[in-house]
């Protein structure tokens, strides 16, 4: 696999805490996950005009129209959605990110928006309020890595997310400001933080990896009949519980052989799944797994444990 992404990509990641990174994913992959969202979410969606009913200068607020399109996987759909999440490139990036071979996916969901079913303008944020019961580490390694990607192209338009680097945002106030419920403050930091805005807007197949820390928000669609197809993903290091959104097991009953089925070990393992040679595969625990997913291609697992005895 040819590299995606640049030495000086992570280097602007670490220091800045985000980075735009142009056509990761190439055309065919983009092709089979638009098809996938056009299969959950419908093609024909979008109204002819988009909402703008805010005041000039004012920033926007969260309500939950805005997260009526966000879908975890696993998805009723071919494994092109299901696995895009943790693509062997993506897996990559985090563990150089996260300076670990042993990363795990702890959130993973699609994001589709349609011009007119919202107003998905938000106020600046940092995500360490639902990531973490603490505050993010000063130690990036520490904290985690979310991955927004777009499978369609994404302008003004069409509702890029926007975010303030670390630089810029050290001359505001740290990530913690974020928190205060003083009305003042909250205005303050909403007009200073304007002043740095920059946009994440790229063509079908971009990423733009992040962190807990940076100041971020989604934006409008006002492109008629406009979507954007996204997908969220976040990894941590392996073992790393300060660190969580989502159980995977709690959704139990979701589609997983959509998963299971297609995914290799490497894969899997973002999952939580022990990886082949690991002591918790046993004759009987094979058994059973295989059971649950018929599907699931345990090659790998049998032959280590073949070996070993």
């Amino acid at each position: 696999m040819q590299d995606r992404f640049s030495t000086d990509h992570m280097e602007t990641w670490r220091r800045e805490g985000g980075v735009v990174i142009e056509h990761f994913f190439t055309p065919d992959e983009v092709a089979a996950v638009v098809a996938d969202f056009e299969q959950v979410f419908g093609a024909d969606r979008g109204a002819a005009e988009g909402i703008d009913k805010k005041k000039a200068g004012e920033v926007g607020r969260f309500h939950p129209a805005q997260f009526t399109g966000v879908a975890p996987v696993p998805l009723d759909c071919s494994p092109a959605l299901n696995l895009i999440g943790v693509h062997p490139a993506l897996i990559r990036f985090a563990q150089e990110a996260l300076r670990t071979p042993e990363v795990h996916v702890y959130q993973c969901q699609a994001w589709a928006k349609f011009t007119g079913e919202a107003d998905y303008d938000q106020p600046f944020h940092c995500d360490f309020a639902n990531h973490t019961l603490t505050a993010p580490s000063e130690n990036a390694h520490q904290n985690c890595v979310t991955i927004l990607c777009y499978f369609t192209d994404v302008s003004e338009a069409h509702g890029p997310a926007h975010y303030v680097t670390r630089t810029d945002s050290a001359k505001v106030g740290g990530p913690e400001l974020s928190l205060s419920t003083d009305p003042a403050v909250q205005a303050r930091l909403q007009n200073d933080l304007q002043a740095f805005d920059r946009s994440t807007a790229a063509p079908a197949g971009s990423i733009f990896p992040y962190t807990i820390d940076v100041y971020h928000r989604g934006t409008n669609l006002t492109a008629p009949h406009g979507r954007r197809y996204a997908l969220m993903t976040c990894f941590k290091a392996a073992g790393d519980e300060a660190i969580g959104f989502h159980a995977w097991a709690f959704h139990h009953t979701k589609p997983w052989r959509r998963i299971f089925d297609h995914a290799s070990p490497d894969q899997l393992a973002c999952f939580g799944v022990p990886r082949p040679g690991d002591a918790f595969w046993t004759p009987t625990t094979l058994a059973r797994a295989q059971t649950r997913y018929p599907g699931w291609d345990m090659t790998p697992y049998r032959e280590v444990m073949s070996v070993a005895a």
